[in-house]
């Protein structure tokens, strides 16, 4: 719709009604849009709640780690990979069942008693634990778990699935 020169848009007569402090006679024939302003709301009360959830570093040593894996496929095979260095074989647990995967253990080494401020403390030290919903049916019992320069690498046969059997309709 073409306005002329002399019509002004409701952005500018709301703009001019509250400059002037009267109201514009309005010459678009259209109906005025609503706007809606946001006011600013009361903020809320700090609560017992906000306290806890400032200490949440402190709570973070009751909750496992969770352990990066990587997972693919290749022809035949669904391989998991872990970085798992500094952990040895005995404090990893790994289990499958209904194709679901699961990795656990302790990393030992990261306590120091002898410390008496950390400046940087990055590292995860104690149980850690990762459950994988594999992407792929694989045979459970043909699988084989290696741990090589820090680096788990459980590999599965993949389950030979069979092609979708086409049904007549009558």
């Amino acid at each position: 719709m073409a306005r002329k020169q002399d019509e002004m848009s409701i952005d500018d007569e709301l703009t001019a009604a509250f400059l002037e402090g009267e109201a514009t006679e309005m010459t678009v024939e259209e109906e005025p849009v609503e706007s809606s302003v946001d006011t600013p709301e009361a903020e809320p009360a700090y609560t017992e709640q906000d306290e806890a959830d400032d200490d949440w570093d402190e709570s973070a040593d009751d909750l496992p780690g969770q352990l990066a894996v990587d997972v693919y496929e290749t022809a035949d095979k669904l391989v998991v990979k872990a970085r798992t260095a500094g952990i040895e074989r005995k404090d990893l647990d790994v289990s499958i069942s209904d194709n679901i995967l699961t990795i656990s253990g302790v990393l030992n080494g990261g306590e120091d008693d002898n410390a008496t401020q950390w400046h940087i403390q990055e590292c995860y030290w104690g149980e850690f634990s990762r459950t994988i919903a594999l992407p792929v049916e694989v045979k459970e019992d043909g699988v084989e778990a290696v741990l090589k320069d820090g680096v788990l690498t459980i590999s599965f046969e993949k389950e030979r699935v069979a092609a979708p059997t086409r049904i007549p309709i009558n």
